[in-house]
């Protein structure tokens, strides 16, 4: 029997992040002043964090890939040092941008947005990119894959505000499934260190009309995603699609997330997937 994944292709999604990011300023307008006070996933943040940040970190982009305008002097010498410049970043730009009103911050969205939008828009998306995909283990990306993390993380953080707000979602297949696709290309880099006889196969299915199926393979001393193997998988893990995005995003407590997930076959190596961190915190 062969089994095939779903996808592996470049993620080109310069015109789903605009989608998205115009969803986002229709969210925005949409909300009552007691509902930017709503708690969301994200522990320490109320809707209006959450929004706060989301300005902070468009600008912020703009400001270093575009503009070449690097202020911070933080010397980077390992992941861990990553997480702790970018922590700390997060938490200034959100105590800056939380203090604006609702209307100051929504005006001053739709213009970074749209800046945004036509940056990446430009770049040609096989070039390297300012910044590598660090959760995934790259030193240097390419602009495809940095535009597409972007996506993850303007879209999962819109997904925060809609589900603290009960507002309908964005889990179509248009916007979330390249946003699951990039997600799992964290997959070898997650594995990395987990040993297991050469040809050893992992399946991972996400169900829902959003998602798909993604086949890990070990190769001689790495792990790497294939497109397609006729290998019986070693261990195959069933996720939901409702809560794939958090568990991916640290949205969703461990435990309660494994009573939702199925897994069939080698448990060592299936249980690894819920560790799949796609952010960077």
């Amino acid at each position: 029997m062969s089994f095939q994944s779903s996808g592996l292709d470049p993620i080109l999604c310069p015109h789903l992040l605009r989608r998205v990011d115009d969803k986002l300023i229709e969210l925005l307008l949409s909300l009552s002043a007691s509902e930017w006070e709503v708690q969301t996933v994200a522990p320490q943040w109320k809707v209006r964090d959450v929004a706060a940040h989301l300005l902070d970190t468009v600008l912020r982009k703009l400001s270093v890939a575009r503009d070449a305008w690097y202020v911070e002097t933080d010397k980077i010498k390992s992941p861990p040092d990553v997480v702790t410049l970018v922590n700390r970043l997060n938490e200034e730009g959100v105590t800056v941008y939380r203090r604006l009103s609702p209307p100051v911050l929504i005006d001053l969205m739709k213009i970074a947005c749209e800046q945004s939008a036509k940056f990446h828009e430009s770049l040609d998306p096989f070039a390297p990119a300012a910044f590598g995909v660090s959760w995934a283990g790259e030193a240097v990306s390419l602009n495809w894959f940095d535009t597409a993390r972007e996506l993850t993380e303007r879209w999962h953080h819109q997904q925060q505000i809609r589900v603290a707000v009960n507002r309908p979602g964005i889990m179509t297949p248009e916007l979330y499934h390249p946003v699951l696709d990039c997600f799992l290309r964290g997959l070898p880099h997650l594995y990395r260190e987990t040993d297991a006889p050469a040809g050893t196969v992992l399946l991972v299915v996400i169900t829902g009309e959003s998602g798909g199926q993604w086949l890990l393979s070990r190769a001689s001393g790495s792990w790497e995603l294939v497109k397609e193997s006729g290998t019986e998988p070693a261990a195959r893990v069933t996720i939901p699609q409702e809560i794939a995005w958090r568990v991916f995003t640290k949205g969703i407590d461990r435990d309660l997330a494994r009573a939702q997930i199925e897994i069939q076959g080698d448990l060592r190596l299936g249980n690894h997937v819920l560790e799949l961190t796609a952010v960077v915190a």
